[in-house]
């Protein structure tokens, strides 16, 4: 089992940590439901101000539902819909300060202000996206984008293994 200490007030450092926390617990698993299981609980842990972070996975052209932590989530999201469509189609994080000004944006929990999508990408091709939303408008800056898209670079891998 593994026990990690975060310093969540300075955001460098939580970045930090949160990678060697992925490192640890995906570096020799060939799984990639299990790495996104156990990344989706670590950002739940590391990650204050959040109320749901998960994975959708590309599936047969569309974005399905992983693992994630939170509430029940839309199981299905076309390519180029919402948040979570948009950062696939472009292959781009999606950096949203207030998803009410989104257009398109899927609201599966009302309560969301906020959220980030950060493409997985490796070799080229889509896996999926990492998906975080928070109940705080204005939650994540480019502090969390630099991070989160550090553990995709070093998860996405690891998924397609």
């Amino acid at each position: 089992m593994f026990s990690f200490d975060v310093d969540q007030s300075n955001k460098p450092a939580l970045y930090a940590d949160l990678l060697a926390a992925v490192d640890a617990v995906t570096q020799d698993e060939p799984d990639a439901i299990a790495n996104m299981a156990n990344v989706a609980a670590l950002i739940w842990e590391f990650v204050p101000h959040l109320n749901w972070a998960g994975f959708y996975r590309m599936v047969d052209g569309e974005l399905v539902l992983g693992p994630f932590q939170g509430k029940a989530a839309c199981i299905r999201i076309p390519v180029g819909r919402g948040v979570c469509g948009a950062a696939a189609h472009a292959r781009a994080t999606q950096l949203v300060k207030d998803v009410h000004a989104f257009p398109g944006h899927i609201a599966c929990d009302a309560a969301s202000a906020s959220e980030i999508v950060v493409p997985l990408m490796h070799e080229g091709q889509l896996l999926g996206v990492l998906d975080l939303d928070s109940p705080n408008a204005a939650r994540f800056d480019e502090e969390d984008q630099a991070g989160l898209e550090a553990v995709c670079a070093r998860l996405a891998p690891r998924l397609s293994k």
